[in-house]
This record gives structure tokens, C-alpha cells and sequence, in this order.
């Protein structure tokens, strides 16, 4: 661990970090970046499923899925290639029920939606909802579940630019799935492009990331936004609404990605340096620096972090009562 991993702004960074913070490598492949999206944490078997960055071929382009086993008696990692037919160019993941639902951003001829894989062998995969109301997705890329059980997403068109999708058919949205009823809402526009959301631990503010400075043709402007936006949850006529969108906080480096809140509230995001923590006002406080950077995240127990870094995955330590606000642990 280096002194040069941790970098503060605000004195309460301390209180996320603890007094002996530690970053370790657990894992490295050479042969293409495995480790770039997803990022869930299993904690019955100490496994984190993760998607890798699209490589090969435009036109024959792939991701793969990886399952990563982390033995804490040895502090070694292992891991496990997954095929899957059915998730096509797979991207964001989270929990769900005794599985994992995960973002297939699709292809020219495999759709874009939400599929639940088990995770365990043979890793059976059902299709959740896979289009709006007859229309196809562009290329879902991040989804989160909400305590009354609805599936919140984002679908902006990186597949299109990239040349894997066809041209879209709809705007660059968050949606909101309930799969008691199947209803299914557009619940967020006005986006360049929606990638990661989170909900803060009570629930009533989603955050979403906009990652407009990136597009997938491989251009960069810094005059687009690189911003996480703030929108509150409340209850109009028996249904939930997003209302009081507000600009939360912008990333200095590269974009803000992946999502996600401790139970305290604070907000953290993947960005080109590393991950950012914001407090729940919007104040960074500091960050943990990764060369190369961070797409996305997730939180195992007891404070540590599984830092998603392309070709590597790390292990951060940090204050052992910090637990993330999806699983509580």
C-alpha cells in the first residue's frame, strides 16, 4: 500500500478510509481487460462477477463474463471464464433474488435488456424484459433493484456508436420495471448518456451519472458533461416520480461511471483516476487513485472494496464499519 493510493480533500475522508487503509492487486490478465463492468459481490462464496470492456473485431465484437473467487486465507484470487448465449456484450449487474440480473447491451441481431443468470452452474439464464412497449432498448448498461422489488436501468446508445447496435429507436432514458405487473416506465429523461444509478440508503434520491463526455465512436469532448445528477423520489397518485433534478457533483477526471452509496450516504463513483467519494451533500472528500483508472466497483464486508481496473482487480481496505448500501454487510 502506498501513501500515493489515498488522496484527501476533506478531513471526513478519514472516517471513510480508517486509520490503516490498504490497497492490493489480486488479480491481473494480461490477454484483454476481464475486468471492466458489473462487479457484484456474492457473500456466501466470497465471489465478484464482472464483465469485461468490449474487444475484438467491430463487427464480432465480445464481453466476456468472469466469476473472480477471493480466498481470504490466502488473500489470492482465481478466476473462472462464463459463457453465456443469452447476454449478448453483458455490461452493469447487481443482486437479485438468488442471482444476478445483468444488462446485455445486445447486438445486430441478440436484443438489449435486463436477464437473470444464476450463479451457479450451468448458470441458467431467463430474459427479464428485453424492449419498451414493442420498441427495442439501445444498449442497456446499468440496472439497480429497489426494496419494493421494481428494476430501475439505463439505456443510453454506446452500442450504435460503437457499431454493435442498430440505430435507436429511443432516447437516451432511465426506466423503471416492475416485474409483478410487468409495467414498464420511461421515469428519466434528458440525458446525453445515463449510465451508472444508485438509490442513497433511505431510498428517497437516485443518483445517475451522465457520461456524455465519452461517446462510444471514441471521441471526447470536454465541453459535454462528465456528471452525476441527483433527482428525489417521491409519490405522486400511488406511483413513484422523480422530481428536483439537480446537478450532484461532476467527475475532474475521465467520467463518473459506476455508482454506489454506504449506508451513511456517501456517494462514490468510478472515474478516470480511480473511485471519488462525495459526502451526501456533494463534497468530495477524497479518493482512492488506481492508475488507469475505475469503470465500475462493488463493496464486499466489513469495509473492503473490489476495485474494477480493466486488466487488474484490486482490494481496497477501507474503514471496516463503511458498508455499502446495497447489501449492508
Amino acid at each position: 500500500m502506498s501513501s500515493n493510493s489515498w488522496k484527501q480533500y476533506e478531513n471526513a475522508f478519514q472516517a471513510v478510509i480508517g486509520s490503516e487503509p490498504e490497497l492490493q492487486m489480486l488479480l491481473e490478465v494480461q490477454e484483454y481487460p476481464f475486468a471492466h463492468e458489473a462487479g457484484v459481490f456474492i457473500a456466501e462464496t466470497d465471489e465478484v462477477f464482472v464483465t469485461s470492456f468490449p474487444y475484438g473485431d467491430p463487427l464480432d465484437m465480445k464481453i466476456i463474463i468472469s466469476k473472480c473467487k477471493f480466498d481470504r486465507q490466502t488473500g489470492s484470487m482465481t478466476r473462472e471464464e462464463i459463457t453465456n448465449d443469452m447476454i449478448h456484450m453483458g455490461n452493469g449487474g447487481v443482486n437479485y433474488q438468488d442471482g444476478i440480473l445483468f444488462c446485455a447491451q445486445g447486438s445486430m441481431t441478440a436484443p438489449s435488456g435486463l436477464f437473470q443468470m444464476a450463479r451457479k452452474p450451468p448458470y441458467k439464464t431467463t430474459p427479464v424484459v428485453t424492449g419498451f412497449l414493442g420498441r427495442p432498448f439501445n444498449s442497456v448498461n446499468d440496472v439497480v433493484v429497489h426494496s419494493d422489488g421494481s428494476i430501475w436501468f439505463t439505456d443510453p446508445i454506446y452500442g450504435f456508436e460503437v457499431g454493435y447496435r442498430p440505430r435507436p429507436s429511443l432516447p437516451s432514458q432511465v426506466y423503471r420495471y416492475d416485474p409483478s405487473t410487468r409495467a414498464i416506465r420511461a421515469i428519466a429523461d434528458g440525458f446525453g448518456h445515463p449510465n451508472g444509478l444508485c438509490f442513497s440508503p433511505d431510498e428517497k434520491t437516485l443518483y445517475v451519472t451522465d457520461t456524455d463526455r465519452f461517446h462510444g465512436d471514441g471521441s471526447c469532448d470536454s465541453h459535454r458533461v462528465s456528471s452525476i445528477y441527483a433527482l428525489d423520489v417521491v409519490c405522486y397518485h400511488g406511483q413513484p416520480n422523480l422530481v428536483n433534478r439537480r446537478l450532484f457533483a461532476m467527475a475532474d477526471a475521465g467520467i463518473p461511471d459506476g455508482i454506489k452509496c454506504d449506508t451513511v450516504g456517501n456517494v462514490y463513483s468510478g472515474c478516470g483516476d480511480g473511485v471519488h467519494v462525495w459526502s451526501p451533500g456533494g463534497v468530495l472528500l477524497g479518493k482512492i487513485l488506481v492508475e488507469g483508472g475505475c469503470a465500475n466497483f462493488c463493496f464486499g464486508r466489513d469495509g473492503e472494496m473490489f476495485i474494477l481496473n480493466e486488466k487488474r482487480l484490486w482490494r481496497a481496505q477501507l474503514a471496516s464499519d463503511i458498508k455499502g448500501a446495497l447489501l449492508r454487510i
